[in-house]
């Protein structure tokens, strides 16, 4: 295993532990989330220079576009909560009731 593999490799786990471990506030759980999404983004973008290969370029674009999509709809939906419970705070919220 490269060094560039087990960055990208501890740099996910991390990511997962922290979302795992820390969901004190929607925002760092959406913190945690684009985290994950980004070292995804570039194992994807370095995947075609390693193999040598164009036939999977366009994956990383469709990475970044639902990375994207992904980060606003957090936004929202953090927008949405804090307007409504008042904060952030995961504890807060019953996801069982609409």
């Amino acid at each position: 295993m490269t060094l560039l593999h087990l960055s990208f490799y501890s740099a996910f786990t991390l990511s997962a532990l922290g979302l795992a471990f820390h969901r004190t506030h929607l925002i760092s759980a959406l913190l945690c989330l684009e985290s994950m999404m980004l070292s995804m983004y570039v194992a994807l973008s370095m995947w075609p220079i390693q193999t040598q290969s164009s036939a999977s370029a366009i994956l990383p674009i469709f990475m970044l576009t639902f990375s994207a999509c992904e980060a606003g709809t957090g936004l929202a939906l953090l927008v949405a909560s804090t307007r409504t419970h008042g904060s952030d705070h995961l504890h807060n919220f019953n996801l069982l009731r609409c």
